[in-house]
């Protein structure tokens, strides 16, 4: 966790990992590629969250690679904002990600994306918005009580397990390619 200078806690989530938090004063952030993070939150409640996942689907045969998967993930995430208060039926989403970072291969970004829509959808959680595809990588920040989300798009390729960026390289300005969500 590191602190940027606007008094903010900042939390940078890698692949695999997921957190929810119900403190106004942070922000989740992450760097993708094919990878898909699911934003989450239930505003009534104030708390919200964030996972990234390498993979779509369930575990099959390989239980010890759990982390990777975004059906494992997102059911955590799920119930860690219910056991902090938050309702299914108020949960909002918001998806970012899923970019074809390679020609040639099999395109496990478009199959992230479709998985992270299809489990909100079957789960009864509303989608707010997403930004999904393309062929950049992204870089997120989340803050999960307002839901205000901050997307830039990187410059040229980026690899598929992108690394994450140092909170002194993120700047507050915006950039080319910059979105802003609420």
């Amino acid at each position: 966790m590191s602190a940027p200078s606007d008094g903010r806690k900042r939390i940078h989530i890698i692949q695999g990992e997921y957190r929810v938090v119900d403190d106004p004063d942070t922000v989740l952030a992450t760097v993708l590629g094919s990878c898909v993070a699911a934003c989450l939150r239930d505003a009534e409640a104030g708390v919200g969250g964030m996972n990234h996942f390498l993979l779509p689907g369930d575990m099959g045969g390989l239980r010890g690679d759990a982390e990777r998967y975004g059906v494992h993930l997102m059911e955590l995430l799920v119930n860690g904002l219910l056991k902090k208060g938050a309702r299914r039926d108020r949960l909002e989403g918001k998806l970012f990600g899923g970019a074809r970072m390679m020609e040639g291969l099999s395109d496990i970004g478009a199959k992230n994306a479709a998985f992270a829509k299809r489990f909100l959808q079957n789960e009864g959680i509303r989608l707010v918005a997403e930004n999904l595809g393309g062929d950049r990588g992204r870089r997120i920040e989340y803050s999960p009580v307002s839901g205000r989300a901050r997307q830039s798009l990187l410059s040229g390729p980026t690899p598929i397990a992108a690394p994450v960026v140092p909170p002194a390289a993120m700047s507050r300005q915006p950039v080319s390619g910059s979105l802003e969500l609420f």
